[in-house]
């Protein structure tokens, strides 16, 4: 009996393990940035629209896009450090107004962990130009 436990234990550890550190698939992501794209460009000629343009996001520090008029609390996010790491952006994403408090994007975020993970995977390709 006491192996079974074992097994289950590092069953779950594991499990755990391989989940944290899932990559995303950015062909799958490209389709979820769709929900994306009604406000945020990205690629070749990217510009700020009604959100700022993404490519470099990851790594940028929260609220400097060059351009882009942020609210204030996203500004203040930014000044008080918060920088879009890939965990940052999978918390952001699975509930903007949760973790940035009285930010503007009106988007509910992504509640499925796989959608967060492909889109952090297209984000990648598209570095700061």
């Amino acid at each position: 009996m006491k192996i079974f436990v074992q097994l289950a234990v590092l069953t779950a550890i594991c499990s755990l393990s391989t989940h944290v550190m899932a990559e995303g698939d950015a062909t799958a992501g490209e389709n979820v940035y769709k929900k994306c794209k009604i406000c945020h460009q990205i690629g070749d000629g990217a510009k700020n629209t009604v959100g700022p343009e993404q490519n470099g996001v990851i790594g940028r520090k929260a609220g400097t896009a060059e351009g882009f008029n942020y609210s204030p609390a996203m500004k203040e996010a930014g000044e008080k450090g918060l920088v879009w790491t890939e965990e940052n952006i999978q918390k952001y994403l699975e509930n903007p107004k949760e973790f940035v408090p009285k930010n503007k994007m009106a988007f509910v975020g992504l509640k499925e962990q796989k959608d967060r993970d492909d889109v952090i995977a297209y984000l990648k390709k598209f570095p700061a130009k």
